[in-house]
């Protein structure tokens, strides 16, 4: 797990940022009354136990397997990411929602708007920086890849679960300030609960968005093309492989891959030179390839291998 060396640079960035904020943004719903910067502040507070979720879950992560877990601990930082989502729809947008009903319902006119503005752009100076942090990381990641293919694509959800509640952060200071800012100049305190419900709405669905992404990745996603068609290209130059016919991939970790290897051996070789060639092939990727963390071979023709990549083919369209 060292690879995760900017990941946490990225959410001790965040989590200190967003303490700050919260702290901040409860101080001045207080002393304003203001449904919109209430939310704001519970919407940091949550962030803020995202980020110290998001370190539990790498910490976990990175254990060595044991008798109970024989291929590792990796899918805990995807457990710990599906419960940031959780958090976020549930107590972001939750208490954002109930906060904004409330205040339509019994509004209560805003008391000294201007500390609100003062701690909204200061508030998004903080959301900002944090935000850039995220991003700069999240650019080194993806490499050419498009925004939205990059995240689908990606096998570390803490850089860009951090980057997405950035983002959401940022957006929902402006609701903030434009629910305030309307509720102050044409007084008509329901504009506040009205800012607040559009808080809920942008959490509710950066979560759903994060939710999705963390169950591909507890379900058990493929590694990438580029990685399968890497590993064949090894297993196939070895002498003793008359044909590396596939193979079948699942990360439990960012950089962890558990890879199950389909290979037509040449006919002439006895049971002994076969397993020599295994521990070949093993050495030779744990070289290149350490991502792959646990290697599996099974002896197989290519006939074979065919049938059955039509049936698992035939599977998925039905599903």
């Amino acid at each position: 797990m060292a690879g995760h060396g900017g990941s946490r640079r990225v959410i001790y960035a965040a989590l200190a940022g967003n303490l700050a904020i919260a702290l901040t943004k409860f101080a001045a719903a207080a002393f304003t009354g203001s449904s919109a910067m209430l939310s704001e502040g519970v919407h940091s507070l949550v962030d803020t136990g995202n980020g110290g979720l998001l370190l539990y879950g790498m910490h976990r992560a990175a254990r060595p397997p044991d008798r109970t877990h024989p291929l590792g601990h990796g899918r805990e930082l995807y457990f710990w990411s599906f419960i940031v989502a959780l958090l976020v729809f549930a107590l972001g947008a939750g208490v954002s929602f109930y906060e904004g009903v409330i205040h339509i319902m019994a509004p209560e006119p805003v008391v000294n708007a201007k500390v609100n503005y003062v701690v909204l752009a200061l508030s998004f100076v903080f959301e900002g920086s944090s935000w850039l942090v995220a991003l700069k990381e999240f650019r080194q990641q993806k490499g050419r890849q498009g925004w939205f293919e990059a995240v689908r694509r990606s096998k570390d959800p803490s850089v860009y679960t951090v980057l997405f509640e950035d983002s959401a952060a940022l957006l929902g200071l402006v609701v903030a300030f434009a629910g305030i800012l309307s509720a102050d100049l044409l007084e008509i305190p329901e504009l506040d609960g009205v800012g607040s419900i559009g808080i809920a709405i942008i959490l509710g669905a950066t979560a759903i968005f994060l939710a999705r992404e963390s169950k591909g990745l507890l379900l058990g996603e493929p590694a990438s093309p580029e990685v399968q068609k890497k590993v064949l290209a090894i297993v196939q130059e070895d002498p003793a492989v008359q044909r590396a016919n596939g193979i079948l991939s699942v990360h439990i970790g960012p950089e962890e891959i558990v890879a199950g290897l389909s290979i037509e051996f040449e006919d002439h070789l006895t049971a002994p030179e076969i397993e020599a060639c295994v521990e070949r092939l093993e050495l030779r990727l744990k070289q290149e390839m350490p991502q792959i963390s646990r290697l599996f071979v099974k002896p197989q023709t290519t006939g074979t291998w065919e049938q059955r990549r039509e049936a698992i083919a035939e599977a998925s369209d039905e599903s």
